[in-house]
């Protein structure tokens, strides 16, 4: 019974493992450009709006 829990243990660590991954490895950096795009626009419109 104590083998299942080590397998129960690495199981989960490694999807722990493989989310954290895919979170730093993907998704934070393509939520910052998103955002940074945003940013760059909305600063566009205002300047566009000060121009007129």
């Amino acid at each position: 019974m104590q083998a299942f829990g080590v397998v129960l243990f690495l199981l989960i660590g490694g999807m722990a493992f493989w989310m954290l991954l895919f979170l730093l490895g993907f998704a934070v950096p393509f939520w910052a450009t998103l955002g940074l795009f945003e940013t760059l626009k909305s600063r566009k419109l205002a300047d566009e709006d000060d121009e007129e």
